[in-house]
């Protein structure tokens, strides 16, 4: 149940941290797994290409490109996403909040239009949004990216309704801390570090391969019948009441 053979998945964000990490484990799974970055890096197991997601116009070049390479696509998992926090306390500038959204929220949508021909074309697929745990929890200083999170949340939902009939499934999963890129000043530091790993249930920061198995699981015929939903892997940041 929890094969991948015989399927091509694309992965964003796959040159580094979760993205990296997903993309080696589904092709440990048995995909064909092609990652697209903004660098066109990141591990051996993907077929890499370049593309600036910022820039929502080349997506659907980028995808077309695969799909001839691939013959089908039947997998898409939407793991970029950039964080560009306030400092100092600051209200976040308007272009800041907005090119969060852009590149956060705004291009998954678009990966996942250029996509959506492709696996109508297979019969049906997965759709894999990564959110967070500030898609439902406020974070100070960094209004962009809750909101971007959150929309992102909301959009899963709605594109399972509408992508149901076609058979396309459409799930979040939401990391906590994660030891990544994006994390390494706070886990770095030594209070900050160790706030976090308080706080986290589970006694310590998660690890980019702590995502693998859940993402496993919803692109894979084991979640053949969820659709619709946002499972928090935060070694259990988001239930902690105290």
């Amino acid at each position: 149940m929890f094969s991948l053979q015989g399927r091509v998945a694309v992965v964003t964000g796959a040159s580094r941290g979760i993205g990296a990490a997903i993309a080696e484990g589904l092709a440990a799974a048995g995909a064909a797994v092609h990652g697209v970055s903004r660098s066109g890096d990141g591990p051996a197991a993907a077929v890499h290409h370049r593309c600036d997601l910022s820039d929502t116009a080349s997506i659907a070049p980028c995808v077309q490109a695969i799909a001839r390479e691939a013959e089908h696509l039947d997998i898409l998992v939407n793991a970029a996403g950039a964080t560009f926090p306030s400092d100092d306390g600051a209200a976040q500038l308007i272009d800041t909040f907005e090119r969060t959204l852009r590149i956060d929220l705004t291009a998954a949508y678009a990966c996942t239009l250029a996509v959506l021909p492709h696996l109508r074309a297979a019969g049906g697929g997965a759709v894999l949004n990564i959110t967070s745990i500030n898609s439902s929890l406020g974070f100070p200083g960094n209004p962009g990216y809750v909101a971007a999170k959150a929309g992102l949340a909301g959009l899963t939902r709605a594109l399972a309704v509408d992508l149901a009939p076609d058979g396309i499934r459409v799930n979040a999963l939401a990391p906590g801390y994660v030891r990544t890129g994006m994390t390494e000043r706070s886990y770095a530091d030594p209070g900050l570090h160790e706030n976090r790993r308080r706080r986290t249930a589970l006694g310590r920061w998660g690890e980019p391969r702590d995502m693998i198995g859940a993402a496993i699981f919803l692109v894979s015929a084991a979640s053949a019948y969820v659709t619709g939903q946002e499972i928090f892997v935060d070694g259990g940041w988001t239930i902690n009441g105290l």
